[in-house]
């Protein structure tokens, strides 16, 4: 395998981490798909994403917004006694992300949780990357073990 897929994944979930990110703190009433959808297509003028790193982005954004709410109660689950609105909106995402990617898309689990804390440690707080590891490493095991 070649770098230049894994490098332009990581971008695209930089580039989804962003959206999910403006959705997050400008959604109001309007649903978050189509809040979801304009951020994404200004992220992507933005960025510099070869065709392949916008559709996996896209489909990373468009799959996190749809299964929202699952993810936060999974989220909330994992996360001893934290709520999942009082999380700050860099690592709520982060783990919404790769929530998403471990219950419903294809990347391996120590992938997406490996993404998740490269994405937190560079875009959060101090101990952000620690806390996504923590419920990331928390829900893949039980999701595991809920495969036959």
């Amino acid at each position: 395998m070649s770098r230049a897929r894994p490098a332009s994944r990581h971008r695209s979930r930089e580039a989804a981490l962003q959206v999910l990110y403006a959705v997050d703190l400008a959604r109001g009433d309007e649903p978050a798909i189509r809040v979801a959808e304009r951020a994404l297509e200004d992220v992507i003028q933005h960025f510099e994403l070869p065709e392949g790193a916008r559709l996996f982005a896209g489909e990373l954004v468009r799959g996190t917004t749809e299964h929202l709410e699952e993810l936060d109660a999974c989220i909330a689950e994992h996360a001893a006694h934290w709520r999942v609105e009082r999380m700050a909106a860099v690592d709520r995402n982060a783990l919404r992300l790769a929530a998403w990617e471990i219950l419903h898309g294809k990347t391996p689990a120590a992938v997406a949780i490996d993404e998740a804390v490269s994405l937190a440690r560079r875009f959060g707080g101090e101990r952000s990357s620690a806390f996504v590891n923590g419920v990331l490493d928390s829900l893949s095991r039980a999701a595991a073990e809920r495969v036959p």
